[in-house]
């Protein structure tokens, strides 16, 4: 009798989080372009970039359709070695990033931009330094609900 009443509000209780959409249906655009800010920003600091600046903002929702939208953010950054190559600062990048939350490589043809997404966070990052010891990041959401 007892696990029958369990298994009942188990069910109730599955059903009642179906019903009021209460289950995780991941971020909207603009929580997952805080999280992307918050990665690049760290991601920065772990690597120790030196007059690390914002090239890109973002904080404003880009429409790709059907009430969805995507965020954006960049910076860019400097080395302490100016002579460090883009393919060495990018490798440098990817060994902090993944200090900073977990990324999988997308993209890696070497001695070009590596991209990397985070499937939890719906964020993509895009390690991109031009080399002469400048870093730069650049990042995006997927296409997500505004709200």
């Amino acid at each position: 009798m007892r696990g029958s009443v369990r298994r009942g509000v188990l069910v109730c209780a599955a059903t009642l989080l179906a019903v009021s959409g209460c289950g995780n249906s991941g971020p909207t655009a603009a929580e997952a372009g805080e999280t992307l800010k918050v990665h690049i920003t760290e991601l920065m600091k772990e690597r120790h970039a030196l007059d690390v600046r914002i090239t890109d903002s973002g904080g404003r929702d880009v429409p790709c359709g059907e009430g969805r939208a995507k965020r954006t953010f960049a910076a860019a950054g400097r080395d302490a070695a100016p002579q460090t190559e883009g393919d060495m600062l990018n490798d440098l990048l990817l060994g902090a990033l993944s200090r900073v939350a977990p990324y999988r490589i997308v993209e890696d043809r070497g001695n070009a931009p590596i991209r990397l997404a985070n499937d939890e966070h719906k964020t993509v990052i895009i390690l991109e330094s031009p080399g002469s010891g400048q870093y730069g990041v650049r990042g995006e959401t997927e296409c997500l609900p505004i709200s």
